[in-house]
């Protein structure tokens, strides 16, 4: 990237992560996708019970391999051993955790982080149960506001997500949602029934937080996850 662009991400990531913290959500900037492990490594303690949530992010800055080599007890969704039930145990002792790792689908420079999800396990374990959220995110995902946000699932993340489950949903053969725009009366949700099988069910906005530094952002500089 240009050095001028880097400056002006820089600038945006600054605005943000203030904003963060301006709503109880601790926030830093790592450099690069290679800095993320030693960096989550310091919120860790040895023995701590950590579990996830989906998210392609945390395979490509290695946070997976970190969670299952070090000195942890992991409550691994992806162990290949797991049934259906075993994942719904796994999901279920997520909220006991001592921390969650997971990413965002958006960061609005207001200091809100915006998630649409499925089945949500993700969603619920990042409200309320595990001690501390650690969200790993690309600057990428950074947007001015919340329409921005919503905008961005349609045109990016579901159609992406959607493509890497084989849903066969009308955003894995166009690209985008079927419902693209936004309106002032529906911002989020699709119309009832349109999508048979969605992937976004449901819509979850993180504002101002009760729990002052339980929920922690990672934001990188570098291009990761959907």
């Amino acid at each position: 990237m240009d050095d001028h662009l880097r400056a002006i991400k820089h600038l945006q990531v600054e605005r943000t992560i203030r904003s963060l913290e301006k709503n109880n959500i601790e926030a830093r900037f790592v450099e690069t996708a290679k800095d993320v492990v030693p960096t989550v490594a310091s919120l860790l303690k040895n023995g701590d019970r950590v579990a996830v949530g989906g998210s392609m992010t945390l395979f490509e800055t290695g946070v997976i391999d970190l969670l299952r080599n070090g000195n942890y007890t992991f409550y691994d969704r992806y162990d290949k051993s797991l049934g259906k039930e075993g994942v719904d145990e796994v999901f279920l002792k997520s909220f006991t955790a001592d921390a969650y790792l997971a990413s965002a689908n958006a960061l609005t420079e207001h200091g809100e982080v915006y998630c649409v999800d499925g089945r949500s396990n993700r969603t619920a374990a990042m409200l309320y149960g595990p001690k501390q959220v650690i969200l790993i995110v690309s600057w990428d995902k950074i947007v001015p506001d919340l329409v921005s946000a919503i905008l961005r699932v349609k045109d990016i993340a579901a159609p992406a997500n959607a493509t890497r489950l084989k849903t066969g949903t009308y955003c894995t053969e166009k690209g985008k949602c079927m419902q693209a725009q936004c309106d002032d009366r529906h911002l989020m949700a699709l119309p009832a029934g349109a999508c048979e099988h969605t992937i976004c069910s449901n819509y979850i906005v993180f504002s101002q937080q009760q729990v002052e530094g339980r929920m922690k952002v990672l934001i990188v500089g570098e291009s990761l996850g959907y």
